[in-house]
């Protein structure tokens, strides 16, 4: 699958962008502030309904401007062609499209256009807390299965009544048990999920980690849940007094964890900058290997100003994996003209470079 032509009309500091892409590499180079995120950021919105750094749409719109609209055309392996876009007006319910039909329901578009991204916020991942790690999770799962994610949207929703009824002074308990129901039928399903998906993501995980940083750290990944060893049945009736008395629900899978070791201590406490860096770019390759061998369609590579602060042999590794034939369509911004020279090299003339300054994009001649 790539994404063969993209407009943008007022989003964020974007007025207007018509470009037609590269189905290999495309690269906007710019200074810090001059929008290279921003359209990289577009691209996100088309697959997940949503920014990936502003969950608030009405702030995605452009200063001084009542719409925002992003539009791009896609072409699938089949050669089938879809068309998926969306409109934003101020105090109005977005319009989220495919083949100019709009969804009754935003849920039903997740998994449809795949994409991983990589960026500078992903240490968050390492230094954030758990619900960073969860999110990473939960994204990656809902991509290819939806079952899970209407198990989401039901167990978060039945947490929430359950947290409110425990508020109450003379709580209901017959109201308290069907939110319950619900939290054990969902919270396992969850659980076994999470489980299998960490299980399998583990090796990938390792294998990139260890060609990046060419074996010098051993790093590891552990999911850690109070359902691992006791039915969620059981922990949930057991903190049911606790819970009412401090107002809020102690146990489930809303309190899981992912532990990120290097070398059997915390990479959160222990890794260097450009450890942590190695660790969630391998973290998010491995996703992206995971979703592909998931799926029909090759995802979207989306790495946003990513090698600041690796070392020449990182990223000169991390170049070589996505130039492979594993990778399809890749979406590359930076700062450095030289750093983009080599990162292209290896792609001869299947690319599109394009420069960035103050919101305005053009394509520019290759090296």
């Amino acid at each position: 699958m790539i994404l063969k032509h993209l407009s943008i009309l007022n989003y964020k500091n974007l007025p207007e962008v018509e470009l037609t892409l590269s189905p290999k590499i495309n690269c906007f180079l710019g200074d810090n502030g001059m929008g290279k995120t921003n359209l990289l950021d577009a691209v996100y919105y088309l697959s997940f309904c949503k920014s990936h750094s502003n969950p608030i749409d009405s702030q995605v719109i452009m200063h001084d401007a009542d719409i925002c609209m992003i539009k791009g055309t896609y072409e699938f392996a089949t050669g089938n062609e879809e068309e998926i876009s969306c409109a934003l007006k101020r105090r109005q319910k977005k319009q989220f499209k495919r083949n100019k039909k709009q969804y009754d329901k935003l849920s039903a578009h997740i998994g449809f256009i795949p994409l991983v991204m990589i960026s500078p916020a992903d240490n968050d991942l390492i230094m954030g807390g758990s619900e960073e790690r969860r999110l990473f999770m939960d994204v990656a799962i809902s991509q290819f299965d939806k079952p899970y994610l209407q198990s989401l949207v039901r167990y978060n929703n039945a947490l929430q009544q359950r947290n409110a009824t425990l508020k109450i002074e003379a709580v209901d308990k017959s109201l308290l048990e069907l939110w319950e129901e619900v939290m054990i039928e969902e919270g396992e399903a969850i659980f076994e999920k999470r489980n299998l998906f960490i299980q399998e993501l583990t090796p990938i995980f390792h294998q990139f980690y260890s060609t990046i940083s060419q074996s010098k750290e051993r790093v590891s990944l552990n999911y850690s849940s109070q359902l691992a060893d006791c039915s969620f049945k059981e922990r949930l009736m057991d903190a049911r007094k606790r819970d009412m008395i401090l107002g809020h629900t102690t146990v489930g899978i809303h309190r899981d964890e992912l532990d990120m070791l290097i070398d059997e201590f915390p990479i959160k406490k222990d890794g260097s900058q450009g450890q942590k860096k190695t660790f969630f770019v391998s973290l998010k390759l491995a996703q992206f290997q995971f979703l592909a061998n998931k799926s029909n369609t090759t995802p979207l590579l989306v790495l946003d100003d990513i090698f600041d602060r690796l070392d020449e042999t990182r990223v000169k590794e991390i170049i070589k994996l996505v130039s492979g034939p594993d990778f399809g369509q890749i979406f590359i911004s930076d700062t450095n003209r030289q750093s983009l020279d080599r990162i292209l090299h290896p792609f001869n003339d299947n690319y599109h470079l394009y420069s960035v300054e103050n919101g305005v994009i053009k394509q520019m001649d290759k090296l």
